[in-house]
């Protein structure tokens, strides 16, 4: 994204501003500079390496926060918040503007710390760990923690909501409850490390404390690059339809992309967002078992070719069972071609004996198919594909998804594409061709 609006630069302005407003009082706090070195040098290297290609961990909570937040209990607001500006500065960024991410990263996290360290001085949280009393600085420590997700989660909202207009109901839904675990066990560390930082140990036995840290961030790489190559095969799959069908090219991205948007205006999170759009990309992976002759067969099919045809979502059932983390994506491949009339296949299952996933699935399909130019049928609009869910929705497709389909395709809109090999007229079959004009019923 090298064309950042200009209201999202402007809102990035707004916090950096109010980000230096509270490293302002800095001259005149007194502040134990050789740790605030410390422990920035510490962050800073640890980011340096946690995010480098070498690594590549990209944890959705952060990585060092433990430091950070040690900061926030060791030391004034003002210092606190200036432990994570050279990690944040100096962090690797692969998406451009690189300048204006970091310091976009700087001023988010100077400000979520800053909040912090305010709360836990208030709550007397610095008191309990000078003198070492665990029990009584947990209730200071959650609550500075609290407030450190709270700051980061609005400001990470209001950009989402600013630079990618992202509805201002769902901009915000959710970022507290995905990442106030994840932060809390973070906070924990900190405080440890803050209390062995103020015992006769000192500073070095607090940095012991990273070291089981550290362990669980390796562990997490290991999952990310798992997570890398499964998604890699899922890619080649795709592509391997896409050659063996080359007149739906580009269709399987299409119906992620429909399904992503469906479940995003159904108010699902993130994760299951993510995995709805595995199954839209991956519901034609069964094609690689059908015969190629008859995938761009031109005239109609006979009914022992069909068949064939219809055991593809059984077929991509099998070649993506294995893979874990699809979880419910795994079903959408198998019935994303039953219908709530119980007249679908592979199963013949009707209306809730459909998995929510394979509905959602089922309508973004349609419409990719209504929408695009196959050899045997020319594009509809946009509009009139739309009102054709409409009036099959309740006996073919789920009224829910349908509405929300039609809702956010109102919003955002849609390009539709011409998947054909040729973009001259489509061949006019002979009579008997399967009726393409039906929804669902494209190959």
């Amino acid at each position: 994204m090298e064309a950042v609006p200009v209201r999202a630069r402007a809102y990035v302005a707004c916090v950096l501003v109010a980000a230096l407003l509270c490293l302002l009082p800095l001259p005149g706090v007194r502040t134990p500079w050789w740790a605030v070195a410390l422990l920035a040098a510490l962050y800073a290297g640890c980011e340096r390496v946690a995010r480098s290609r070498f690594v590549g961990i990209s944890h959705p909570a952060g990585t060092f926060y433990p430091v950070l937040l040690a900061g926030a209990f060791l030391l004034p607001a003002p210092a606190a918040a200036l432990v994570a500006v050279p990690g944040a500065l100096l962090s690797h960024v692969e998406q451009r503007p690189a300048a204006l991410r970091r310091v976009w990263r700087a001023a988010q996290l100077v400000l979520g710390v800053w909040a912090a360290a305010r709360v836990h001085r208030e709550l007397g949280g610095r008191d309990a760990v000078a003198a070492g009393d665990v029990p009584y600085a947990l209730g200071p420590a959650g609550a500075a923690v609290l407030a450190f997700c709270l700051v980061l989660a609005l400001l990470h909202g209001g950009i989402l909501a600013v630079a990618e207009r992202v509805p201002v109901r769902r901009a915000w839904r959710g970022l507290v409850s995905r990442s106030l675990a994840p932060i809390a066990v973070h906070g924990l560390a900190g405080l440890m490390m803050a209390v062995l930082w103020r015992s006769p140990y000192g500073p070095v036995a607090a940095l012991l404390v990273l070291l089981p840290m550290c362990v669980s961030w390796w562990a997490f790489a290991q999952y990310h690059r798992e997570r890398a190559a499964h998604q890699a095969t899922i890619r080649a799959l795709v592509q391997a339809v896409d050659i063996k069908d080359g007149y739906t090219r580009g269709h399987s991205e299409r119906v992620g992309h429909a399904s992503m948007m469906i479940a995003r205006e159904l108010g699902m999170d993130d994760e299951r967002v993510e995995v709805l759009r595995f199954a839209g990309i991956l519901h034609d992976v069964g094609k690689l078992g059908v015969p190629t002759r008859l995938l761009r067969k031109d005239g109609p099919l006979t009914p022992e070719e069909r068949r064939v045809i219809e055991l593809h979502p059984e077929y991509g059932h099998e070649m993506v069972r294995g893979i874990g983390f699809l979880g419910e994506a795994r079903a959408a491949v198998l019935h994303h071609h039953e219908r709530l009339d119980g007249t679908g296949y592979p199963y013949g299952l009707m209306g809730s004996q459909i998995p929510e996933s394979a509905r959602v699935v089922a309508v973004a399909d349609a419409f990719d198919a209504m929408t695009s130019t196959r050899s045997y049928s020319r594009a509809r609009p946009v509009a009139v594909a739309l009102a054709e869910l409409k009036r099959c929705s309740g006996s073919q497709f789920d009224p829910v998804m349908v509405t929300a389909l039609v809702e956010a395709v109102g919003r955002a809109g849609w390009r539709p594409a011409v998947t054909a090999d040729d973009i001259g007229p489509p061949r006019v079959p002979p009579p008997g061709a399967p009726a393409s004009s039906r929804p669902g019923a494209h190959r």
